[in-house]
């Protein structure tokens, strides 16, 4: 964890919250109790924070300094709305977003952000729950791409992707189980593209909702490219056919 993320301490987190500074993560220590940890707590209530009860040990690795039993990481981004994101996709260009559906390890984050930033996708949407943190590694994996493209957090990946629809995009899946390969695609129009989980791929609840299910096609005899390559292919065909008109 970035140690200028860090901020410790009862009262420097209490400020913070009222500050809405946003936060990624507050650890608090396992049967912590005190008046001044309960008003915590209920402010983290009223603001829908959730935290998480970790041994004080956790909470010595993070900080040497006097946590008072809570620790909290502050954002390494400012996260930005979906309204905020399609607002600022300019009147001539044709609106491409990212949409990561459980991909948790940072660098393939930052890398298939720095993909995106380079290919002129508009914003990347990742859920709250079981996603890489945007913290320091991920940005420095990003090249900095990171401060320079737009990221939304969400609780639900699925309530996102059928507002989109509604709003005319396209939901691509990318997936090596289709038959239907990204090249026989149309990416002219309002385009999503779902980056699935490392291990498991895109979940099923999301994949029924995707419009297109697209391959990337293998020659050798590894079964799957890393997500990361694989979502930069997929956005240079994007761009491929975009800059083709």
């Amino acid at each position: 964890m970035e140690k200028e993320n860090i901020i410790f301490g009862i009262r420097p987190v209490a400020e913070a919250i009222e500050a809405r500074k946003q936060i990624e993560r507050i650890y608090i220590k396992k049967g912590a109790e005190g008046q001044l940890m309960t008003d915590l707590k209920d402010l983290m209530a009223r603001h829908h924070l959730r935290y998480q009860e970790v041994p004080i040990e956790k909470l010595n690795r993070l900080t040497r300094g006097n946590h008072q039993g809570v620790v909290a990481q502050i954002a390494a981004i400012d996260y930005a709305s979906l309204e905020d994101i399609l607002e600022r996709v300019p009147e001539d260009e044709t609106p491409l977003i990212v949409v990561f559906d459980g991909v948790t390890d940072v660098r393939n984050f930052g890398g298939i952000a720095r993909s995106a930033e380079c290919a002129g996708a508009h914003g990347l949407i990742t859920p709250l729950k079981n996603s890489a943190p945007v913290n320091g590694d991920a940005i420095r994996s990003s090249a900095g791409a990171l401060q320079n493209i737009p990221v939304c957090r969400v609780g639900s990946i699925r309530n996102t992707l059928k507002a989109l629809q509604a709003d005319g995009f396209q939901i691509v899946a990318a997936t090596e189980k289709s038959r239907k390969l990204l090249y026989d695609a149309d990416f002219k129009k309002p385009t999503v593209i779902v980056m699935g989980a490392e291990d498991k791929g895109i979940s099923k609840e999301v994949l029924k909702l995707c419009d297109e299910q697209l391959a990337i096609p293998l020659i050798g005899h590894t079964e799957s490219l890393n997500v990361s390559a694989a979502a930069a292919i997929m956005l240079f065909e994007v761009v491929r056919q975009r800059i083709g008109d």
